[in-house]
């Protein structure tokens, strides 16, 4: 019996691994979880219980809680979800919370795709396939830059940006827990000169190497 498909997608901010992970979701036919958004899911359902996100015990309850359907939720892509987040990820109970339910998630008996910034490295170490996705951090502010003017953002400024992206690659890859990071037996993929079906390609020969290889043995 093979074992099942999990498919870890790493990488930096506005790289692109949350498009590349959805398509090759929907190209292998596994369930697919974007992890960028579970926190702002906690966040979330404790903004709309009327709790204090600063409670690390009652955002606990909430994390324990949590169901995939509530990453459905539309409003968890806006500023005030993202704020959420970043209050309740400090919390130790929030965060073994979610380890715990994005290693749920992966041990589908199908397999699944997770992408993030620790899943190859903490969540799911035994992944069969890895891929860290990266691009030049003036590649990505670009791609950030143009995301938002189309939009309809008019107050967009490109050197701001590029100066976010730069200091969140500082901060996520220098932080003690989970740095951002490839794991050692990941596959580079490097977006800065691909469009989205060059990346798309490229990660699906991965994906078709490492099944060909488990057919083999």
């Amino acid at each position: 019996m093979n074992p099942p498909l999990t498919i870890a997608i790493d990488g930096p901010a506005a790289a692109g691994k949350g498009t590349l992970a959805k398509r090759v979701a929907e190209r292998y036919r596994l369930p697919y979880l974007d992890t960028g958004l579970i926190y702002r899911a906690v966040g979330r359902q404790i903004a709309n219980a009327g709790a204090d996100p600063d409670d690390a015990d009652a955002a606990g309850m909430f994390a324990r809680q949590l169901d995939v359907s509530h990453l459905d939720d539309p409003t968890l892509r806006g500023h005030e979800a993202g704020e959420l987040a970043s209050r309740v990820a400090v919390h130790g109970p929030v965060r073994e919370a979610l380890v715990a339910f994005q290693r749920g998630f992966a041990a589908r008996p199908e397999g699944a795709v997770l992408d993030g910034r620790d899943i190859g490295t903490v969540i799911c170490p035994e992944a069969r396939v890895k891929i860290f996705v990266t691009a030049s951090a003036e590649v990505r502010a670009r791609r950030r830059t143009d995301e938002l003017l189309a939009h309809g953002r008019d107050d967009v400024d490109y050197e701001r940006i590029l100066a976010e992206v730069r200091a969140r690659d500082e901060r996520d890859s220098g932080r003690d827990v989970a740095p951002l990071r490839p794991a050692e037996d990941a596959h580079l993929l490097d977006t800065s000169q691909l469009d989205i079906d060059g990346a798309f390609r490229a990660a699906c020969e991965v994906v078709d190497r490492a099944l060909a290889a488990l057919d083999q043995h």
